[in-house]
């Protein structure tokens, strides 16, 4: 046994296995009906072996006889490093209860990977045994976990009564939490996020307020199983009625209604279209509590259609052409089911980011005080621009692996082609003339133009209308954010409806049968390799938009398309074609059309030289105007009175 890892048989109280205050994260288990896949989260076990550990409750787990467990899961191992980067804890200590014979062993990695065999124990007698383990948090800067596994004997079964990762010393601030949901007419899915945090009775502890924004027309309050799950929370639920104004208005109003209406010290933002494992509530708070400095602690995202899928690791903005993306090496939608914790190195290295999604985003209420509000965006950015905002104050981002709720994925969205395209762009140079480095904004011009080339080849023109209103509204100044926040959306879809491509049919079969030989459509589908290709392929686009249309193919599509392979080269060899949407629900019929083409070539070349010239005079005039845009007065206004 290392000489940093020591084992004793101690007393321990069953459930919780130490003070509340000192708990980082329990052992849970997968929920009665969880798909198979789904286990792959909680346990890592022999697939081949029949004799399955059986789950007794959230928390307690039969093991077989001649078995071995491995906790070495996303759920149940302990992310160290990121302890060991954020927090004060020098050491962590592992607590056990178990009734009856076998063997513990207590496992660690390195950034890279490697396994080191920290330390074990034996326990015989078949009685109940209370174990604790402390363990050493040094060897963990760059990377690595804790966990450990249980094997049994030949003739005797285990159960595992209870298990807890904990700090041996109390936290730096006992912080109590306020909930807020931002939700539009997902009002069953809501309730379900209401129902699981009042269903554990831990996290209900926890939890001084539960705060709704609901912006909808079908409210949550009449929805099935509100009354049940609004008799669980009791006082702590807080509905708030208001307008649509976004994601940016809805989390606004929890915040400043968290900040104004109670003495929460975090404030915890979900969206309402998940599934959460509630311990992950619980998981942020401890994070919070030993943090050095007040920090920010972010959910990661899993997969809501692929559930085993670990989506979403970490994000950062490209500072050069200012573009969020995923931050380096992470490993993008990993499937624990095909490959556990311990087979993938690169989930061993710690992830830095520069801000968290507001899918579950845990904030002090320390940094709202300071730094104020959302930005009146709407939609899009908000979240990485409050995430910069606070960065920029002093304030990080910590996305810690093991708390997690379930989303749709991104690949099951349109969100940078409809109607949100608008908003994707507008409000990402807000961002940037606020955050950019680059009196000019770096490369973002010049990636933005690129983008509205590749929509025009892609007969994508309700998205390149949408664009250069963006352009126009930004260089409009910040007094439009506030005037266009409840009027901005109708704006939009007016504006998208004016386009073939901006109008979804139900299904290709309201058409006639597509033109075009299947065979020779398959050439069409092998992308331009190299860059003399690409420029080859690009300019022959160019230059048939000189042709007119072949009017036949305006009435009878070339192809039906799948939304996976809707790619530019494709669909600027073609006049007509129907391409479906993400989520499969519909099409558009995409329509080449050489006037509109130009037109709108035209006024984007036009915009995008004079957003580059102005972008300057942009940042000074946003910059200026922070302070009031994300003031709660500003926003107090916007708001209006709860109908």
């Amino acid at each position: 046994m290392s000489s940093s890892t020591t084992a004793q048989s101690v007393s321990l109280p069953q459930q919780p296995a130490a003070p509340p205050g000192t708990l980082l994260q329990r052992i849970i288990l997968p929920r009665p009906g969880d798909p198979l896949d789904v286990r792959a989260l909680y346990l890592d076990e022999d697939l081949t072996n029949k004799r399955r550990a059986k789950p007794l409750s959230r928390t307690a787990l039969r093991i077989p006889e001649q078995s071995e467990i491995s906790f070495a899961t996303y759920f149940n191992a302990f992310p160290a490093s990121y302890w060991r980067r954020w927090t004060t804890l020098e050491q962590v200590e592992l607590h056990l209860s178990v009734d009856g014979d076998c063997r513990i062993d207590l496992y660690r990695s390195k950034a890279d990977g490697t396994q080191i065999h920290v330390g074990g124990e034996v326990r015989a007698g078949g009685s109940r045994s209370d174990l604790k383990f402390v363990l050493d948090l040094a060897p963990f800067e760059d990377g690595g976990w804790y966990w450990f596994d249980i094997t049994t004997e030949e003739e005797h079964e285990v159960t595992l009564l209870a298990a807890g990762w904990h700090a041996g010393i109390e936290p730096l601030r006992a912080s109590s939490v306020a909930i807020g949901i931002c939700t539009f007419n997902r009002p069953d899915d809501c309730v379900g996020a209401l129902a699981a945090i009042g269903a554990d009775p831990l996290v209900l502890a926890a939890v001084q307020a539960v705060i709704v924004a609901d912006q909808g027309n079908k409210k949550v309050s009449d929805a099935n199983g509100f009354e049940v799950a609004a008799a669980r929370l009791g006082e702590r639920l807080r509905v708030h009625d208001q307008p649509n104004l976004g994601g940016s208005g809805g989390f606004a109003r929890v915040m400043h209604e968290a900040v104004r209406g109670t003495d929460c010290e975090q404030i915890l933002l979900m969206d309402d279209d998940i599934v959460i494992e509630p311990d992950s509530i619980l998981r942020a708070l401890a994070f919070a509590r030993y943090a050095e400095h007040p920090t920010l602690v972010g959910g990661q995202m899993l997969n809501l259609q692929a559930r085993s899928h670990l989506h979403s690791m970490g994000e950062v903005v490209d500072r050069r052409k200012f573009m969020w993306r995923a931050a380096p090496n992470v490993r993008y939608d990993h499937d624990f089911a095909r490959e556990s914790l311990r087979e993938a190195p690169l989930l061993h290295r710690r992830i830095d980011v520069d801000y968290n999604g507001w899918w579950m985003c845990l904030i002090p209420r320390q940094v709202v005080e300071k730094i104020g509000l959302p930005l009146p965006l709407f939609i899009k950015w908000d979240d990485a621009e409050f995430g910069l905002r606070a960065g920029r104050a002093g304030y990080p981002t910590a996305t810690l692996p093991g708390v997690a709720i379930w989303h749709m994925p991104w690949s099951d969205k349109d969100d940078s082609t409809d109607w949100q395209a608008y908003f994707h762009l507008r409000n990402r140079l807000v961002a940037a003339a606020l955050y950019s480095p680059h009196p000019r904004g770096g490369e973002l011009v010049r990636h933005s133009l690129r983008s509205t080339l590749k929509h025009l080849l892609s007969l994508e023109y309700s998205t390149v209308a949408l664009q250069d209103m963006a352009i126009r509204d930004f260089l409009d100044g910040p007094k439009s954010l506030f005037r266009k926040l409840p009027t901005a959306l109708g704006e939009i879809r007016e504006q998208r409806g004016e386009y073939d491509d901006g109008r979804v049919l139900p299904s290709a079969r309201r058409l006639p049968l597509p033109s075009m030989d299947a065979v020779k459509a398959e050439r069409f589908l092998r992308p331009p390799g190299t860059p003399l290709t690409i420029a080859r392929t690009v300019l022959s686009a160019i230059v048939r938009n000189v042709l007119p249309t072949n009017t036949k193919h305006l009435l009878r599509p070339q192809l039906n398309i799948p939304a996976q392979d809707a790619r530019w080269f494709l669909l600027a060899r073609l006049d007509g074609a129907t391409v479906a949407t993400a989520d499969g629900r519909g099409v558009a019929f995409r329509k080449r059309d050489p006037r509109v083409f130009w037109r709108l070539l035209g006024r984007a070349l036009g915009n995008h030289l004079r957003l580059l010239r102005e972008f300057p005079r942009s940042r000074k005039d946003f910059r200026r105007a922070l302070p009031d845009l994300t003031a709660h007065e500003a926003w107090q206004r916007a708001f209006g009175g709860d109908r």
